[in-house]
């Protein structure tokens, strides 16, 4: 009988594409911070931030550069985390990117909500 040699884990083959491909890392975080607000789809987005700051730099440098500790961070970006403004503004700011506000649209007509239309800075 033939043993297989086990391959590229799914996380690490996940990691290995987000560091491949900056486009991708952007788009999923965007579809992450979409779903922050939906308590169904909250634990997915934290892991999905999880692997973009595994992909650029490791948890731990990511914790270290945005000054947070380790520990911290594992918890706040966990299935049942629950990070704050400051993590989340961190974090993306090691990452190159920064967090930005936009009309709420709805699915069915495309057009902007009534309330929320805009926010003053």
């Amino acid at each position: 009988m033939k043993k297989f040699v086990a391959g590229v884990s799914h996380d690490e083959r996940s990691i290995e594409e987000l560091r491949e491909d900056r486009e991708y890392a952007v788009a999923l975080l965007q579809l992450a911070m979409e779903s922050l607000d939906n308590p169904n789809e909250r634990g997915g987005a934290l892991l999905s931030m999880r692997a973009v700051a595994e992909a650029y730099g490791g948890l731990g440098a990511v914790a270290a550069e945005a000054g947070i500790s380790r520990e911290s961070l594992y918890r706040s970006l966990s299935p049942k985390g629950n990070p704050t403004l400051k993590t989340l503004v961190a974090v993306l700011k090691t990452l190159g990117l920064r967090l930005t506000v936009a009309s709420q649209q709805t699915e069915q007509t495309g057009q902007a909500k009534e309330s929320g239309d805009s926010v003053a800075a």
